[in-house]
C-alpha cells in the first residue's frame, strides 16, 4: 500500500468515527494504527481490500475476509466499512459483491459469514441485497464498547451466490 493510502485511510476512518463507534467501538485512527492492522493481512487467514472509485481513486471503504479456514470448511468471515463521505451511494454493494465473487473464485472458499448487530440496519440491508441468508443470533458474540453484544449471523455459500455459476470440487482431505 502506498504512503498516500496509509495517510488517507486513517483520516477517513477518523472522520467517520461517529457513524462507526456504535458498532465497532473506539478505534485507533493513526497511520501507525493502520499499519498495525495491515500486518494481519500478511497471514493466510486474512485478506484485506481497500475499496476505491475507479474514476478518481478515492477510497470509499474497506473489506476484510478474516478467520479463513481451509480443509473441510473452506470458509471466512467478512468485515467491511464504508466512509461517511461516500456512504449510501451503492459503492459497498458493488464492491462487496466483487469481494464475495473473489472469495468463491480466486480464494476457492465455499462459505462466507457476516455477523451484524441487529440495529445496524444499513449493514443488514447490504448483506441481504447480496444474497446472504440469516442463520441465527449468537448472543454475547463480540465485546464492543464495554459489553458483549449479540449479532445476527448471515451467510452465503458458493452454490447459492446470485449470478455465480461455478462448479467447484469438494475439498481434498488436509487441503
Amino acid at each position: 500500500m502506498d504512503h498516500e493510502s496509509t495517510q488517507e485511510r486513517p483520516a477517513l476512518a477518523k472522520d467517520s468515527a461517529a457513524i462507526h463507534r456504535r458498532w465497532l467501538g473506539p478505534q485507533e485512527h493513526t497511520p501507525e494504527g493502520f499499519e498495525r492492522r495491515l500486518q494481519h493481512f500478511e497471514h493466510p487467514t486474512h485478506e484485506g481490500f481497500v475499496i476505491c472509485l475507479h474514476s478518481t481513486g478515492q477510497i470509499v471503504g474497506g473489506v476484510n475476509i478474516n478467520n479463513i479456514v481451509r480443509g473441510a470448511l473452506q470458509s471466512g468471515t467478512l468485515g467491511y466499512t464504508a466512509y461517511a463521505t461516500t456512504a449510501g451511494r451503492g459503492y459497498m454493494t458493488e464492491e462487496l459483491g466483487l469481494v464475495v465473487r473473489l472469495a468463491f473464485d480466486q480464494l476457492e472458499l465455499h462459505r462466507l459469514e457476516a455477523n451484524v448487530q441487529p440495529d445496524n440496519t444499513p449493514s443488514l440491508n447490504l448483506v441481504a441485497r447480496l444474497g446472504f441468508r440469516q442463520e441465527g443470533y449468537p448472543t454475547a458474540f463480540q465485546f464492543i464498547n464495554g459489553e458483549w453484544r449479540g449479532h445476527e449471523r448471515w451467510a452465503i455459500t458458493a452454490d447459492i451466490a446470485p449470478g455465480y455459476a461455478r462448479a467447484y470440487a469438494r475439498p481434498t482431505i488436509g487441503g
